[in-house]
């Protein structure tokens, strides 16, 4: 691994001098966070490799704090010169002369095993690459002659971080991340349907070997293209539904986590706002979100501010415990800094986001939790959802199935779920013991900046839904 500090010529005199140009308007906390970033990525479709490309970026964004206000500015030119002026440009939003002296710097321990990576894909070759992406292909498109498009995307990079702050804190971080995703197309009579699969993480090349094929990818996409065409359309109304482990993560992610995340509560537009020390929800649920699984794609070993992340309880019992903060939001709300001030990169300003979100383990067996449904949906993978602050959702199932008789029956199309959170949270009646998590492949979108993560749940049951489908 390149050490961090060889990819940014700075040194920490020149760093105390930016952090005092930052402050020299009469800021309160002033930052610079370094980026170094090398990017490969493989396309085939159409039984060729129609793109392959590598990219690299370079840069270096500086912060200043000032009440609730922030000021940011980045460059990609890291020339002494042009980094105090960008450190200026920073200063703006404070309006009262100044000055700072930087306590001598002292170096944040990051968490330590998060990216166990044996073989680095910055090191594999680019023929190498291209086999993975192949193997994914053909075993997809060979799986059943209903397959009629295949898609194989490959991505790795490893991205370089340092960061320095008024405090007198710093922090680096090199995190690797790799991802080999198949969507298959699947016809029969005229009418299509989509599969996908994929996986990845903070992982290595060692990774598609040991714990999931190119083949297992391209199957799985295959697999559940050609299962709905099948599918019936889903029954409307009121039932329950039972979420299934893992996949189904990704509605506890959007319905519940965004709106636990500390700007949106201190701001009072999340549902949650005043709810701290409240009992919300069933008292089987727990959630947590933790940055520091290894291997996980949400992991990191130090958050883009260079705190030292922690496994945050989020949900406890059915009360809310505590929000995901950053730095801002935890100095105005007076709160414990939880290390998930992320950024998309470096000319972006850190926002509180979820890492690895989930709902914990209960103790019930997920075979009885489907036997005690007479009729109801199983809900596997959803496609997109939309959540308003007030918590009020509506979720679109890609992959579900009917439940009658306490078992599994036919597929399902066109599923949507309706509701409030908070109404769901309350109507949680089991909760199984087998905590699993989706695809190692998602990313998490909010004021533009897109960032890895991950999502997982045990198998759930909810009493009661709305469901839309048709009568």
């Amino acid at each position: 691994m390149i050490p961090i500090e060889n990819s940014f010529d700075i040194t920490s005199t020149e760093r105390r001098k930016i952090l005092s140009l930052a402050l020299s308007r009469g800021g309160d906390f002033a930052e610079i966070y370094a980026e170094y970033r090398l990017f490969n990525f493989i396309n085939m479709e159409e039984d060729i490799i129609k793109e392959t490309a590598e990219s690299v970026s370079l840069g270096l964004g500086i912060r200043v704090i000032s009440g609730e206000k922030t000021g940011y500015a980045y460059t990609n030119d890291l020339s002494f010169e042009n980094i105090k002026k960008t450190a200026l440009t920073a200063a703006a939003i404070a309006h009262n002369a100044g000055t700072a002296t930087i306590p001598r710097f002292r170096r944040t321990k990051a968490c330590g095993d998060v990216y166990p990576v044996r073989r680095p894909a910055r090191q594999a070759s680019l023929e190498d690459k291209i086999t993975l992406v192949r193997r994914a292909y053909e075993s997809c498109q060979e799986f059943s002659p209903r397959i009629r498009k295949v898609k194989v995307l490959f991505q790795d990079h490893v991205q370089y971080v340092s960061i320095a702050h008024s405090e007198g804190r710093t922090a680096e971080d090199a995190r690797p991340q790799i991802k080999l995703v198949c969507t298959a197309v699947a016809e029969k009579d005229g009418r299509r349907e989509f599969g996908f699969s994929g996986g990845g993480g903070r992982v290595g090349m060692e990774y598609f070997e040991g714990v999931m094929t190119p083949e297992q990818i391209g199957r799985e996409a295959a697999d559940e293209a050609v299962r709905l065409l099948e599918a019936v359309d889903s029954p409307a109304g009121e039932f329950p539904v039972v979420l299934a482990p893992g996949h189904a993560g990704v509605l506890v992610h959007e319905a519940v986590g965004h709106l636990l995340e500390a700007d949106f509560n201190r701001k009072r537009t999340s549902i949650f706002w005043d709810k701290l020390g409240r009992k919300i929800g069933s008292p089987l649920l727990t959630i947590y979100d933790d940055p520091t699984r290894p291997s996980f794609r949400g992991s990191y070993a130090v958050d883009d501010e260079g705190t030292r992340p922690t496994r945050t309880l989020l949900i406890d019992r059915g009360v809310v415990h505590s929000f995901l903060q950053d730095r801002l939001s935890a100095r105005i709300m007076g709160r414990e800094l939880t290390g998930h001030g992320r950024r998309q990169d470096y000319t972006c300003i850190p926002l509180p986001r979820m890492s690895n979100t989930y709902v914990d383990r209960g103790r019930d067996d997920p075979e009885e939790i489907l036997k005690s449904v007479g009729k109801g949906i199983y809900a596997e993978r959803f496609e997109g959802g939309q959540v308003e602050d007030s918590g009020k959702f509506t979720f679109s199932i890609s992959a579900g199935h009917l439940i009658e008789g306490g078992r599994l029956t036919a597929p399902l199309k066109q599923a949507t779920l309706i509701g409030t959170n908070i109404d769901i949270l309350q109507k949680i009646e089991m909760v199984g013991c087998d905590l699993e998590f989706g695809l190692q492949t998602g990313t998490c979108s909010k004021e533009g900046q897109d960032v890895p993560v991950t999502d997982g749940c045990p198998t759930i049951k909810i009493s009661s839904m709305t469901v839309g489908g048709r009568r």
